[in-house]
């Protein structure tokens, strides 16, 4: 093993932790909004709202992410003419945007289901303690739905974030220089993949170890009680 090799590597990869985050960041962050609203279409009760909610969760929770992406940057340039006509192309023909928008869509779906059974297990004495004192369905949902939901789903959806740090390594699948392309241009210069990806890998470990910590203490932050 080139250990001498593997030394090089590590200014040259950690470069690429800044493309990473923002990656992860934005997609999570547009995800996140994307899941609140399909998890209220689910459980609005009427089939013209929850129906496509259920089709947009089951297609991207049923589909390699890595088709998706390809499908957003590779299949839009199928659609050009109308995108141009929309306003949109200048956003689809960018690898970074396209990037971003597979990553949320794909973790939208899965963190929607998230949310939904986290609203679902709220006590519903809790609700009706609500309504009792006049709360409006959205005071009641800002106030005790929501809040109480995400202290239930966030074991659930800290995985959701491991996951999607993890997946972020497919955008170098077109083109982006995050940590696993620098890996991969470094690879293809020096023909020593293993040491190479040993320091990827451990990259992403040191990055999902500080994730871990940080969903931990605000686990604790939430539900004090169940820490002590």
């Amino acid at each position: 093993m080139n250990i001498e090799m593997m030394k090089e590597s590590i200014p040259r990869l950690i470069q690429g932790i800044p493309e990473t985050l923002i990656l992860v960041g934005i997609s999570l962050v547009v995800g996140f909004i994307l899941a609140v609203a399909f998890a209220q279409m689910r459980l609005a009760g009427k089939r013209f709202l929850s129906w496509p909610a259920r089709a947009y969760i089951y297609v991207f929770r049923s589909t390699p992410l890595l088709v998706q992406i390809y499908l957003i940057y590779y299949g839009s340039g199928q659609f050009r003419h109308l995108l141009q006509d929309m306003g949109l192309w200048p956003f689809f023909r960018e690898a970074w945007c396209c990037a971003i928008a597979a990553l949320a869509l794909n973790t939208g779906a899965y963190t929607a289901e998230i949310i939904r059974g986290g609203i679902q297990s709220v006590p519903p004495g809790e609700i009706e303690a609500g309504r009792a004192v006049g709360m409006s369905p959205f005071t009641l949902f800002k106030r005790i739905l929501f809040p109480v939901a995400i202290r239930q789903a966030l074991p659930a959806y800290g995985n959701e974030i491991i996951l999607m740090v993890k997946s972020s390594s497919l955008a170098s699948t077109i083109t982006i220089l995050e940590i696993t392309g620098i890996a991969k241009k470094i690879i293809a210069a020096s023909y020593a993949p293993v040491e190479v990806f040993i320091i990827a890998g451990s990259i992403y470990l040191g990055i999902n170890f500080i994730v871990t910590r940080m969903i931990s203490y605000t686990e604790q932050r939430l539900s004090p009680q169940l820490h002590r």
